[in-house]
């Protein structure tokens, strides 16, 4: 008995020592894991802080470089880059417009650099007029005597639009080049929202109003395929015409070629018809960047991508600031979310903010509005109209438009002192409308929902879901929808010196390019943001002047602080984007209308320009 006493206790004694190690291991294993992930969460921060670093210092530049234009990926009015997507290996690479045309008017200006060096790839654009304002500069740095050089293994219209401004074109002898011409396929949802027992109330002014149509009918209105054929048909002939001017080759000529689908020719016809130079392989186009440099084949070639370019010296800081501030995207009240692009919005509130503090900087001489938005909120566009007046009184206000300035892109614009627009901007459509959800029938018909009601007065249940409005109630939003569109022509009568009869005749929700919105006193000039830089600081009376932009971007700090739930939604975003494709926007859009403000001032929510 004492043996097996002893032996007992032995064995509990061996357990208690194994536990003991047991746990002493597990407790070492999560104390090493934590100090493994402390560690490397300051290496990680460590590795974007040199990110950061490295991509802000001051490039210097070997003589006789060549800048390279990579047009791969998406073209916005701004790039941000996201820290934390670079660092986890899915940045959607985007392109900033700014970027692009700071950095060709850098090259132009710095003797070290002797060219540009296009190559074509997956590349798509927010709109034409953006590409028109590319093309516009790479034409300009040629005049200053350096050359241009396009290559790629295919060429889009888009990318071929602005590689037909270069002195020579190649292509990858088995390479295509398409050329089509220009369409809109606007998308309907009625139909596919009835399945779901959902019906749009509308209440809209304006023969021309179009956005609304996407919920409320099946295909274009009469009017509306008369503004999209006038538009579409200028945009075209713009492109036209300076593929024409550039390549030799007659209008007519490059309209045939569109209409027999040019790009299923070879490229040995491709080069009869004048539209490309000559086939080459990638390490062939080497050797003829090698030629324009005047270097030996086997010599490396100096070249500055469009990041090292961003931190080239800007050699014009001297004089007086001018601020320019973009306004992008859809326009919200204060903290709505843009239902489309949740990465781009026109915050009224935030606006307002920055235009009020711009407006007591002593150091800002004038401001740029850059804008580039198909509307959206009345009432945030009413404020921000409020907000301009203010800052007038203190200083030159000048509006640059980009792809789009209408509907509430317009609304904030007239009120400045001088309006610029490229050829091929969206801009007008000076109407507003409202769009009400009627869920009755979901909730009724396909869900079993009943209702009954009660009321004190009349018209109590006015919006109520459990029915659509009646003719009463629809005469009244009626009243209400015409009362701001009489005010938005009003602002735009007193902004432009227009009388309401003559705005009228140009109003009713009908778009305009630039070319044809300069004929109708709805902008004063056409050009670029340069054009604008310029005029406001002529009316500021300047004569050095450097402008900065605004608002400023994110920073590194401001990034690792947002919101998890923020990045699992935008990498949800992605994934749904990826998979869906072109049909991503509208399914998106259809999913969140409810979120929208009832009163819109704004163009259709998809232009499908292709």
């Amino acid at each position: 008995m004492h043996l097996e006493k002893n032996n007992y206790l032995c064995n509990v004694k061996q357990k208690k020592q194994t536990m003991k190690e047991f746990f002493k291991m597990v407790f070492a294993t999560i104390v090493g894991l934590l100090l493994f992930g402390i560690i490397m969460g300051i290496l990680g921060v460590m590795c974007l802080v040199g990110m950061v670093a490295s991509s802000s210092s001051v490039k210097s530049i070997d003589d006789n470089s060549v800048m390279v234009l990579n047009l791969s990926g998406q073209l916005e009015e701004r790039a941000q880059d996201n820290i934390m997507s670079m660092f986890m290996g899915s940045s959607s690479n985007a392109i900033g417009l700014d970027d692009v045309l700071s950095a060709i008017n850098k090259a132009k200006e710095n003797d070290e650099i002797k060219g540009i060096y296009i190559e074509s790839g997956m590349f798509s654009s927010d709109s034409y007029a953006s590409l028109q304002a590319i093309r516009r500069a790479l034409v300009d740095f040629k005049k200053s005597g350096k050359w241009i050089i396009a290559y790629g293994d295919s060429y889009t219209q888009g990318t071929y639009y602005l590689a037909s401004a270069a002195d020579k074109v190649y292509m990858n002898p088995e390479g295509m080049l398409d050329w089509h011409g220009i369409s809109s396929n606007p998308i309907f949802l009625k139909d596919a929202m009835s399945k779901f027992g959902v019906k749009m109330q509308l209440s809209k002014v304006g023969a021309y109003k179009s956005a609304p149509e996407m919920f409320t009918a099946d295909k274009m209105s009469d009017a509306n395929r008369e503004q999209v054929t006038a538009y579409i048909n200028g945009i075209w002939e713009n492109v036209l015409k300076d593929v024409s001017n550039s390549r030799k080759i007659p209008i007519d000529s490059l309209n045939a070629y569109a209409d027999n689908m040019l790009m299923f020719n070879s490229s040995k016809t491709l080069i009869e018809k004048k539209m490309i130079d000559g086939v080459l392989y990638t390490d062939e186009v080497k050797d003829i960047v090698k030629k324009q440099l005047k270097i030996d084949n086997d010599d490396y070639i100096n070249q500055l991508t469009l990041s090292e370019m961003s931190n080239v010296r800007d050699k014009s800081k001297d004089g007086e600031e001018i601020a320019v501030y973009y306004a992008v995207g859809d326009i919200v009240d204060g903290g709505a979310q843009n239902p489309v692009n949740q990465e781009a919005v026109i915050d009224a509130q935030v606006v307002c903010k920055d235009l009020a503090s711009l407006a007591d900087d002593d150091n800002v001489k004038a401001v740029v509005l850059r804008i580039n938005s198909g509307g959206g909120s009345a009432y945030a566009s009413e404020q921000i109209w409020h907000q301009i007046e203010m800052l007038k009184k203190k200083k030159p206000i000048v509006v640059s438009m980009g792809g789009m300035a209408a509907s509430g892109g317009y609304y904030i614009s007239c009120n400045s002192n001088w309006i610029v627009a490229e050829p091929t901007t969206l801009t007008g459509s000076i109407g507003i409308f409202g769009m009400f959800p009627d869920y009755s029938g979901l909730l009724k018909d396909k869900l079993g929902v009943k209702f009954d009601e009660v009321k004190t007065n009349k018209n109590s249940s006015f919006g109520t879901i459990s029915r659509p409005f009646n003719e009463e109630e629809m005469r009244y939003l009626d009243t209400y929808i015409e009362r701001g569109y009489q005010l938005f022509r009003k602002r735009v009568a007193d902004g432009r010196k227009l009388s309401i009869e003559a705005v009228e005749n140009i109003a009713q929700g009908h778009v305009w390019l630039g070319q044809d919105a300069i004929k109708h006193h709805l902008v004063d000039e056409l050009g670029g943001l340069e054009n604008a830089v310029a005029k406001a600081a002529k009316l500021a009376k300047l004569d050095e002047y450097y402008t900065s932009p605004y608002p400023a971007m994110p920073d590194l700090f401001d990034q690792l602080m947002s919101s998890t739930e923020q990045k699992t939604g935008s990498y949800l975003d992605e994934a749904m984007r990826a998979s869906l494709g072109e049909y991503y926007e509208p399914m998106k859009l259809l999913r969140n209308i409810n979120k929208q403000n009832a009163i819109q001032a704004r163009i259709p929510f998809l232009m499908n320009v292709n």
